[in-house]
């Protein structure tokens, strides 16, 4: 028997959806997350960011430091000393705490971004089970336990032994190890390095990815439904121009993919005599890959917004075809009343407004970001790179033409 009051009507289908947007969120979820709420070291709303980087802290960089200083490579003792250590700083004391805070920044901007596709009416009432079906999709695959695990192998597998052997660390004696014969031989330090403070490191930063990923299925999934685009909307995308913002909340990760980068340039040119032109490919690859990484789903509705695109050139051609005929026949072929003045008409503003409509749509573009959100994702992530040029450029000469541009 329902409990239900006569009164009190069950939720729609459409306040449904609307509940189910608000929960939609890429970090709030997972095993990691489950283990610091049990900890009390974040909140529902992922409270608690300076506890979470005081504990990250504790258990990556400070007992690096610690054993640095008792095996004496804390300042010296060998070619690159820990405190020496660009790379190992930036990764610990920047990168980490970037991608901490991204957390709470992609969380508070997600769940209003979300909610735009049914504010702004662009699911259509009969595909809302689509989008509550995409949404659900999301969040099983964000708390899937099996795929966690999966990244911590991934992490020990290949991140440490492989990726990071290869790619990062450098063949000459240092505080975490020295390599004899092709074979590195860890100090203590350099063992809590690489089973404790890389590893977690890593998995924080490959599970970033996995959220990216499971966002680009969501937009994929989006996409295949028939969305009801307006290609009058004057932000040029049909209404989706919202999906631009968001591209900034990723900036935290941006910045700390940048500084990983300069990390590994400045170890290389302080301790191996490498000069900075040398690493122009990573430079450059880096920030086509990031720029991608994030606005790359974004092109999931381009082929939705060229058809809208066509669609609203024919259509509203056609409507301008009719009302520029008789707006003719009216004012130049004599089918005004004669009572009637031409000063002050309506059918001006009309026309010029009929006009402005036809012009967006020919402005339309097919992916909803333009050439500056691509411009200023790039400068981003290149800010950590900057400070590199010093070792190029002395910073009293950098200054003096600076101050000649300026003046």
């Amino acid at each position: 028997m329902s409990t239900l009051s006569p009164n009190v009507r069950p939720p729609s289908l459409s306040e449904r959806t609307l509940s189910d947007s608000d929960d939609f969120s890429l970090v709030l979820g997972g095993p990691l997350y489950q283990v610091f709420r049990r900890a009390h070291l974040t909140g529902d709303a992922l409270e608690l960011v300076r506890r979470r980087l005081v504990v990250l802290a504790l258990f990556a960089w400070l007992p690096l430091l610690a054993l640095s200083v008792w095996e004496r490579h804390a300042w010296g003792g060998t070619t690159i000393p820990f405190l020496r250590d660009v790379d190992v700083q930036v990764r610990f004391l920047v990168a980490l705490p970037l991608l901490v805070i991204a957390e709470l920044v992609v969380n508070q901007r997600m769940r209003a971004v979300v909610r735009q596709f049914l504010e702004r009416k662009l699911i259509p009432e009969v595909s809302r089970s689509q989008f509550d079906a995409a949404i659900a999709s999301a969040m099983r695959l964000r708390n899937s336990v099996s795929a966690e695990l999966l990244l911590i192998v991934l992490v020990y597998g290949g991140g440490v032994l492989l990726l990071w052997r290869r790619t990062v660390a450098l063949d000459v004696p240092s505080w975490y190890g020295v390599t004899i014969d092709g074979t590195l031989h860890p100090t203590i330090a350099g063992w809590w390095f690489g089973l404790v403070s890389l590893p977690l490191f890593q998995f924080l930063l490959i599970r970033w990815y996995f959220r990216l990923l499971i966002w680009a299925r969501f937009l994929w999934q989006v996409s295949r439904i028939e969305l009801a685009l307006i290609p009058t909307h004057p932000d040029r995308c049909g209404g989706l121009g919202f999906l631009a913002n968001l591209c900034y909340a990723f900036m935290p990760i941006l910045i700390a993919q940048g500084a990983l980068l300069a990390g590994m340039i400045a170890n290389r040119i302080f301790f191996t005599g490498a000069k900075l032109t040398e690493f122009k490919v990573d430079v450059l690859a880096l920030v086509a890959a990031v720029v991608l990484m994030v606005l790359g789903p974004l092109f999931a509705f381009s082929a939705k917004l060229e058809r809208a695109k066509r669609a609203g050139l024919r259509e509203y051609g056609t409507l301008a075809q009719r009302y520029v005929r008789e707006f003719d026949t009216k004012w130049l072929r004599g089918g005004a009343p004669p009572d009637e003045p031409f000063v002050g008409s309506a059918d001006i503003q009309s026309l010029a407004d009929l006009g402005n409509s036809f012009d967006v749509i020919k402005e339309m573009r097919i992916v909803p970001f333009n050439v500056r959100t691509v411009f200023e994702l790039g400068v981003v992530t290149l800010l950590p790179i900057a400070p590199l040029l010093l070792t190029m450029i002395p910073l009293e000469e950098l200054l003096d033409r600076l101050l000649k541009v300026i003046f």
